[in-house]
């Protein structure tokens, strides 16, 4: 796999050296030369392009407009220390744009992104704020019912903590009695486990009245705003979910706190 990486400081691109050295990796490093970037792309093939977005002599998302007109069809991952998200980009960058990596690198992110490109594993792209919603390269996962849904959110919000069947049906069938939650629940688990196939996506652990979550192929927004504190958060955390409230206060904090 070869990839472009532009950045305008050493230190940035040293550390993503680092980050990538044990990997299948070919990189080709840039600092901010637009002509140089460009001259390189028109006359090699590359697998995709990992570009900061602020640079004293480029900005990443107009550098990706340019590759584009190319005729290049490379994915974009951007790389920035600021709260920049899919929705300042333009309608031809954002088809070619994988995602953000936030400033310091998250090394587990980085991998999940050269694992996509390098086509070894779909990524699972998850939506909090404001509603929720999943993607993957196919498109929206369409979940079978509604509650199979509800509950890959709540193993979402669990942030990689194990989810137990008494918490899921506390959170989801509180109001039913004790034997019909647990047969709404295992039809839910049922149903989740049959879109996820489906999709490809076998992120998810069925142990016996468990749940566990592989983090290594998703990319999430919650996730990554609880960790570094940008992201497009504006007081709504999976809305239409009752229990999802109880997130809020943490997340008005940690908002506060950028502010």
């Amino acid at each position: 796999m070869k990839i472009v990486v532009i950045d305008d400081e050493m230190y940035a691109l040293q550390s993503f050296l680092n980050e990538v050295i044990d990997c299948d990796v070919e990189c080709r490093f840039f600092k901010d030369d637009e002509r140089a970037v460009l001259d390189y792309l028109e006359k090699n093939t590359v697998d995709a392009v990992f570009s900061d977005v602020s640079m004293p002599k480029i900005y990443g998302p107009e550098l990706a407009e340019k590759i584009v007109a190319l005729g290049k069809d490379i994915p974009f991952v951007f790389i920035t220390g600021t709260n920049m998200t899919a929705e300042g980009l333009s309608a031809a960058v954002q088809k070619h744009t994988l995602g953000f990596l936030y400033k310091p690198y998250n090394a587990n992110k980085l991998r999940t992104y050269l694992n996509l490109i390098n086509k070894r594993t779909p990524l699972l792209q998850v939506k909090t704020f404001d509603g929720f919603d999943c993607f993957t390269d196919g498109g929206i996962v369409t979940f079978t019912s509604a509650k199979s849904k509800e509950l890959f959110a709540l193993l979402i919000a669990y942030n990689g903590n194990s989810l137990t069947m008494s918490d899921a049906i506390a959170h989801l069938w509180g109001d039913n009695d004790v034997e019909k939650a647990k047969i709404l629940y295992r039809n839910a688990v049922f149903r989740l486990r049959k879109t996820l196939t489906e999709v490809g996506v076998n992120c998810v652990g069925f142990g016996r009245a468990v749940l566990t979550l592989d983090k290594s192929n998703i990319v999430c927004d919650y996730w990554d705003f609880i960790r570094t504190g940008k992201g497009a958060y504006h007081g709504e955390f999976m809305r239409g979910y009752d229990w999802s409230v109880e997130y809020l206060p943490e997340l008005d904090r940690i908002a506060a706190l950028k502010d």
